[in-house]
């Protein structure tokens, strides 16, 4: 009968557990890899996807901003470039002529028996070796020394514009590298938040387009009645009258009007309207007057959001604004305590 026992199995020790633990490991992620074995993530809910919906659309609101102050800093840095390449040219001509003068000098000179070291110099097409040598300066007929001073100045304008003019555009360069990594972020977010918002039903979709991204309720009719404050003057009462006729118009981000606005070029135009320039982005824009609290708001002002400052509506009285909020959601009047309020300024 003993010989007929099933021997006993020896625990694994060493090398020999851990090939059994690794194979039992493999097998359990095989096993796991099997179809239908799998447990798949569950689907979001409506609440949970406009959630995710509204953290895209303030990073891409965020995104926006930054992408339209490197905007504005490259237009800037590609004007200054312009204006440095009239100059250079201006001053070249006015080189050449001086050359010249010294040209007919110089021949009548040489027609004479000779031409004077420091004038051979100064009509070098090299200025680097005429400014090096440019001591030779000093060694000129006293006649013409005032001419070749003038000349050296002249080239070390030139030279300088063209240098700085180089820099520009390396500084241009890269600026335009930024707008094109800045423009694929708000891009990818954007379209990010579309395809979540694909996956909502056609009524829970709908109810999110007719809100402010779920804070709060909003109307982008052009008939809706106006704020019962007067504006404190006529700037600010054409500012709000612009606002008011731009209701409905599309969020789209980047634009400055008149068919559609970002929230700062909605901000930006209203006011341009009433002939106050501001700048262009909600982070410039919030130090581009006098900063008011909360409680001493006026038709007219600029209000804005979130830590970052990435948001901004001008405000309308009885604590409402006119805002553009978000793509899918035009131009509209919502309340000001809808989003996390971070401040307040007064244009005029």
């Amino acid at each position: 009968m003993a010989a007929h026992r099933k021997p006993k199995q020896r625990p694994y020790t060493g090398s020999a557990a851990r090939t059994a633990a690794t194979l039992a490991l493999a097998g359990a992620a095989t096993a796991a890899a099997l179809p239908g074995s799998a447990h798949a993530d569950p689907t979001p809910t409506a609440a949970q996807v406009k959630a995710e919906v509204d953290r895209l659309y303030r990073e891409a609101e965020v995104a926006t901003e930054q992408y339209n102050g490197a905007k504005v800093k490259a237009a800037a840095t590609a004007k200054s470039i312009d204006a440095m390449r009239d100059e250079a040219a201006r001053k070249t001509e006015r080189l050449n002529a001086s050359r010249e003068a010294l040209g007919s000098y110089a021949a009548a000179q040489y027609r004479a028996g000779g031409l004077d070291p420091s004038l051979q110099l100064a009509l070098s097409s090299d200025p680097d070796q005429y400014l090096q040598r440019a001591s030779y300066v000093e060694r000129a007929a006293a006649g013409r020394a005032d001419e070749l001073r003038t000349v050296q100045r002249q080239v070390a304008e030139v030279a300088q514009l063209r240098s700085e003019a180089a820099g520009q555009l390396a500084e241009l360069t890269a600026r335009q590298a930024d707008l094109k990594k800045r423009k694929a972020t708000v891009r990818a977010k954007l379209s990010e938040a579309r395809k979540l918002l694909a996956r909502l039903s056609p009524a829970e979709r709908a109810a999110y387009d007719a809100s402010d991204g779920g804070r709060g309720a909003g109307r982008a009719d052009r008939s809706s009645p106006r704020g019962t404050d007067r504006a404190p003057n006529a700037r600010a009462a054409e500012a709000i009258a612009f606002a008011y006729g731009s209701l409905g118009k599309p969020y789209v981000w980047g634009a400055t009007g008149p068919s559609s606005f970002d929230c700062s070029g909605l901000t930006q135009a209203a006011w341009r309207s009433a002939g106050v320039s501001l700048p262009r982005t909600t982070y410039t824009q919030i130090n581009a007057g006098q900063r008011v609290s909360r409680s001493e708001l006026a038709p007219g002002d600029l209000v804005f959001f979130f830590s970052g400052v990435s948001h901004v509506g001008i405000y309308i009285g009885n604590g409402q604004m006119i805002h553009a909020p978000r793509p899918g959601a035009p131009v509209r009047i919502a309340p000001i305590d809808q989003m996390p309020f971070a401040g307040a300024t007064r244009v005029a």
